[in-house]
């Protein structure tokens, strides 16, 4: 038997995939979540054993979302493993959400049979890719032009219309240390402006759209 938590913000979104699953009888719903910070919580008390995957989306309410989330779930005492579901397929999200320790990365519309694959691979602790994602994964390995998790952070931030110092405070870095990572982001990308750099990174998918 394998005890999920599922970690989305819409409940009818959670009842669908809970139907989903549940049709399997080795796979049981033990826990739901409408916000990364209960998802923390609830995987948290679930002590040992008790939650084996969680299903967790990227987008919450707020400050925290599901890559922090997913990241303070497996800095816990022996945590469950985590199987990103979600609606977006950027660079910055899958490589946030692999870095942050996910176990696996599926997108929202895959066929049942893909998720309930995916299910059984990232509870047995092995990698379940999205073809779609292993597809981006690999075309991009070893571009020239693909940013690292954090220059997707600090152009994410510059997309928000936000100043090198707000940067910084946000992701706890110095204002040298933000400009630092944009002039290798300007060179990755051959632009010479945030503007640039913000719609050349849309265009890739490294960022997600406005």
């Amino acid at each position: 038997m394998i005890r999920l938590m599922l970690a989305d913000d819409h409940p009818v979104v959670r009842a669908g995939i809970r139907a989903m699953l549940e049709a399997d009888p080795e796979l049981v719903v033990v826990a739901e979540a409408g916000t990364a910070a209960e998802a923390i919580r609830l995987a948290g008390e679930s002590g040992d054993g008790g939650i084996d995957l969680v299903l967790m989306d990227l987008q919450f309410p707020g400050e925290l979302q599901g890559a922090e989330a997913t990241r303070r779930i497996r800095a816990l005492p022996r945590p469950p493993r985590v199987l990103v579901l979600t609606n977006y397929d950027t660079d910055a999200d899958i490589l946030g959400a692999i870095e942050a320790g996910a176990s696996g990365y599926l997108l929202k519309d895959a066929p049942p049979e893909e998720l309930l694959a995916a299910v059984r691979l990232a509870a047995a602790g092995e990698t379940a890719l999205a073809p779609a994602v292993s597809s981006r994964l690999a075309a991009a390995d070893g571009a020239e032009q693909r940013l690292t998790a954090r220059e997707a952070e600090v152009l994410t931030l510059v997309a928000e219309g936000r100043s090198n110092r707000e940067i910084g405070r946000a992701l706890f870095l110095s204002e040298a240390t933000v400009k630092s990572h944009l002039v290798h982001i300007f060179t990755k990308l051959d632009v010479g402006s945030r503007t640039a750099a913000v719609a050349r990174a849309r265009e890739l998918g490294a960022i997600r759209a406005g």
